[in-house]
C-alpha cells in the first residue's frame, strides 16, 4: 500500500538515483539548473532529499540526462507519487526510530546481527513489554504502550503476502540466555522464536561463545536492501545517536562482516537445536521461579 511510505526516505533514494543519473550523463548541477532554467540549490535540494519531486521534475530531468528506458523513468515516478504519503507510524507522533521503520517497511532483504537482544520485529509481546520497560528510563505508561504497539505493528511487515520481508538473524549465543522479563517470558520467546526459524523467508543462526573474538564484537547492526534499487543502507543502533551509513563501500564492508558471522554461526537446523536445548533451562527456571 502506498501509504507505508516515508516521503522522507523516498526522496533520499530517489535524489540519490537523479544525482546518479546526473553525473552519469556528465553534467554539473549548475548546467543542469541552466538548462531547465531552475535555480542550482533546487537540484541540490532535490538530489539530497530536502524537497519533494514532482513527476514533471523526474521527467525533465530524465530527459536531460539521455533516460531511454521507460522501465527506469516509471520507476522513478512511482517514487516521486508515493513521495508525499504518510506512512503508517506517523499516526503515532514523534517516534525516535521513525527512519528506521520507514527503511525497514520499505525494504525487501533484512540482515541483521544481535549480540543482546532478540531482535524487534522476531519479539513476543512479553518479551517486547519487558525489555521497554526495562531498558528506556522514565517512559510514562502511555509512552510505553505506543512502543510496544509500534513494534508489534512493525513485525506486520513480515508477512505481507505481495512483498515478503526476507529476513536474516545471526544471534549471540548469550541472547538466549539473558532473562528478560522472566523465565516464563524466555521460554515464551524462544519457542516463537523456533517457530519463526522454520518460515522460509527467515534464517535464524546462533553464533556459539567457542566463535571467539570475531566481527560483531563491535555491536550490533542491520544492513537493509531494496527491491527497487541497487544500494542498500547500514543501520547502526546506538543510544542518542543512530548511525545510518550508505556509501557502497561501508555496505560492502558490513556485508561482509556479516558474511562472516554467518560462517561462524551454527546452521539454522542446528541453531533451533541449541534453541530448544536452552528452552529446557528456561522451564526448569520457571519451576523454581
Amino acid at each position: 500500500m502506498a501509504a507505508t511510505f516515508n516521503p522522507t526516505v523516498r526522496r533520499r533514494r530517489l535524489g540519490a538515483e537523479l544525482r546518479r543519473l546526473r553525473q552519469a550523463s556528465g553534467l554539473k548541477s549548475t548546467e543542469v539548473a541552466e538548462r531547465l532554467m531552475v535555480s542550482q540549490p533546487k537540484i541540490s535540494h532535490l538530489e539530497n532529499g530536502n524537497r519533494a519531486v514532482s513527476p514533471r521534475d523526474v521527467r525533465d530531468l530524465c530527459a536531460l540526462y539521455g533516460v531511454r528506458d521507460q522501465q527506469v523513468v516509471d520507476t522513478l515516478l512511482a517514487m516521486a507519487g508515493e513521495s508525499g504519503q504518510r506512512g503508517w507510524w506517523q499516526s503515532y507522533g514523534d517516534l525516535p526510530q521513525s527512519v528506521y521503520i520507514a527503511l525497514e517497511t520499505d525494504a525487501a532483504s533484512l540482515h541483521t546481527y544481535a549480540p543482546m537482544l532478540v531482535p524487534d520485529l522476531l519479539q513476543t509481546p512479553g518479551y517486547a513489554h519487558a525489555v521497554i520497560g526495562e531498558t528506556i528510563p522514565h517512559l510514562t505508561a502511555e509512552q510505553a504502550a505506543t512502543r510496544l504497539n509500534v513494534r508489534l505493528r512493525r513485525q506486520h511487515r513480515i508477512y505481507e503476502p505481495a512483498r515478503p520481508l526476507h529476513l536474516s538473524v545471526v544471534l549471540d549465543e548469550s541472547v538466549l540466555h539473558r532473562v528478560v522479563g522472566s523465565p516464563e517470558i524466555m521460554r515464551e520467546q524462544l519457542e516463537h522464536l523456533n517457530a519463526l526459524g522454520a518460515e522460509p523467508q527467515i534464517t535464524v543462526q546462533v553464533l556459539p561463545y567457542t566463535a571467539g573474538a570475531h566481527a560483531g564484537l563491535s555491536g550490533q547492526f542491520s544492513i537493509l536492501h531494496f527491491a527497487d534499487s541497487p544500494a542498500g543502507v547500514v543501520y547502526v543502533e546506538r543510544f542518542g545517536s543512530d548511525l545510518y551509513l550508505e556509501k557502497p563501500a561501508q555496505v560492502r564492508g558490513f556485508g561482509m562482516m556479516y558474511d562472516d558471522l554467518q560462517l561462524r554461526a551454527i546452521d539454522p537446523v542446528g541453531s533451533r537445536d541449541v534453541i530448544a536445548d536452552v528452552i529446557k533451562t528456561h522451564i526448569d527456571a520457571a519451576i523454581r521461579y
